[in-house]
């Protein structure tokens, strides 16, 4: 079923709207919530809390990309569920993994939310100015939390190849930022 008309459900309070939204993105839901926090059983709770918060945003929100729409409330749902089971035991996951690799960049500097945005707009600026190649891996290794052997099979190239690349579009990431005037 298209987007359009699942979303078209969604406004019209059809709760058929929340199955065709399961059955077309569960998988994709499921792996976003799984490269966040590492566990299966969580990711199902992500998966319902996700297509909850979907049926309570729309309406207002009318969203024109709804595969997108659904995976940015799930990587929310997940961050947040990550940061509970980290505050209570330490958890080891790819998201992890994929801060550390960020952590001599962007740190958790306690900035507000306006900093958070406006750090936010100059990542994207930054990224415009990558290869489609940089751009892509950047997002699923930082945005999605993707291994990198997942990067690597989607591009056809070595995990080496992969690390190499990333290494690079964040050590130009913290060029771009330090000329931008942030303190890093």
């Amino acid at each position: 079923m298209q987007d359009e008309v699942i979303v078209e459900m969604f406004w019209n309070r059809n709760e058929a709207a929340l199955k065709e939204a399961e059955n077309k993105y569960k998988s994709y839901i499921s792996k976003v919530a799984v490269n966040i926090l590492s566990d299966l059983e969580d990711a199902r709770e992500i998966v319902n809390e996700t297509l909850f918060r979907a049926w309570n945003s729309i309406p207002p929100q009318r969203p024109s990309m709804l595969r997108t729409y659904l995976g940015k409330i799930a990587r929310e749902l997940s961050i947040d569920a990550y940061r509970t089971k980290r505050r209570k035991k330490r958890v080891a996951s790819e998201f992890t993994v994929s801060l550390e690799e960020l952590g001599d960049i962007v740190s958790d500097g306690g900035g507000d939310i306006l900093d958070g945005k406006l750090l936010g707009e100059a990542v994207d600026r930054y990224l415009g100015t990558v290869s489609y190649e940089a751009r892509t891996a950047f997002v699923q290794r930082y945005f999605f939390a993707d291994t990198l052997r997942e990067i690597a099979a989607r591009q056809g190239v070595s995990e080496s190849a992969v690390k190499s690349l990333l290494y690079r579009t964040r050590q130009g990431l913290k060029s771009y930022l330090e000329k931008e005037g942030w303190q890093l």
